[in-house]
Order: C-alpha cells, then structure tokens, then sequence
C-alpha cells in the first residue's frame, strides 16, 4: 500500500460550524495522521497522513462536510512528511490553533 501526505483547503461556509472536530473525528476513524486549523481568510487547512486511498476517500468527503458546513472548494496537494511535525506532540492528529 502506498502512503501519501496532503495538504488541503476547504474554502466556504467552514468556519464556526464543526468542521475542525469533523475532520479530525473523521480523519482518525479512518487511521490518518495529521492536523487541522482554522485560517483567518476563512478556510480551514488539513494535513492528512495515510494509505494513499484512504487520505483520497477522506478528500473526496471534505466535499460535504458536517451538515451546517457549506463547502465552495476543496484543494489538495502533496506535502512533505516533515509537515506531520506541525502535530501537538504525542498526538497522531491534532486540531491547531488559527493561522
């Protein structure tokens, strides 16, 4: 299985509404590593570390989103491993503080 590591925004109504907790309940269900913050144009920003399938599977479901979330775009890009640093330590995901 190959491993992947992805950067990704979420821009539109997806602040405010849960997406934070909702991407790392969802990301850790699946066995991702990773983080989550908010960005003060509005978006939230992801790191997801995993089996290449699984990190696409939990992309493709950024597309929805908790329900009170409006998504407008989703954009994924590969990152390097030492983005994982980012992570609280001792945790294998972590929800970071606004950037």
């Amino acid at each position: 299985m190959s491993r992947a590591v992805r950067q990704v925004i979420v821009r539109g109504h997806v602040q405010g509404v849960g997406y934070r907790a909702w991407v790392a309940t969802t990301a850790q269900a699946q066995g991702l590593e990773g983080w989550v913050r908010n960005r003060r144009d509005g978006s939230v920003e992801a790191l997801l570390a995993g089996v290449s399938a699984t990190v696409t599977e939990v992309i493709a479901a950024c597309y929805h989103g908790p329900s009170a979330a409006r998504v407008d775009g989703v954009f994924a890009e590969d990152a390097g491993p030492d983005a994982l640093d980012q992570r609280n330590p001792g945790e294998r995901f972590s929800i970071l503080a606004t950037v």
